[in-house]
């Protein structure tokens, strides 16, 4: 097996051991190696190519860091055919929170997160896609009944 070097903060690499810890892991190589794959899985769901998807992306990050909410507009305007509806928020003591809706296909929406992903000072990406076309228009004269 190939050795990688990774620089991250303390904080995660803690967590990481702790987390290996209270799950059983072996060690910290094992939590990234399944984090990785997970990662990389997410957008390979073939059930969801060429299909009409919406999806909701969730970014929280410190105010007080500079640049972070300037870039997210930047990637908005950037992806301004893919964003459909954009919200921001402050919560907590210290925090906003960025909320894209898209409408678009897996792999622009699989590179906008990506981008917000590798935004760095971000606290939390989190995000759900789904198909569009799951959704069945009810006929009006159905409404009713």
């Amino acid at each position: 097996m190939t050795v990688v070097s990774v620089s991250m903060p303390e904080e995660l690499l803690q967590r990481i051991d702790t987390f290996a810890d209270e799950h059983g892991y072996t060690g910290r190589s094992e939590v990234i190696r399944e984090a990785s794959r997970n990662l990389l899985g997410e957008f390979e769901d073939r059930r969801l190519e060429d299909r009409d998807l919406m999806a909701v992306v969730t970014v929280v990050f410190d105010y007080e860091t500079t640049g972070v909410e300037e870039r997210m507009m930047r990637l908005r305007h950037q992806y301004e055919g893919l964003v459909a509806s954009n919200f921001h928020s402050h919560v907590g003591g210290h925090c906003c929170m960025e909320l894209f809706v898209l409408e678009g296909r897996l792999n622009d929406i699989s590179t906008f997160v990506g981008r917000i992903r590798a935004t760095k000072d971000t606290l939390s990406v989190d995000y759900s896609v789904m198909p569009v076309d799951d959704f069945v228009s009810v006929p009006d004269s159905a409404e009713g009944e």
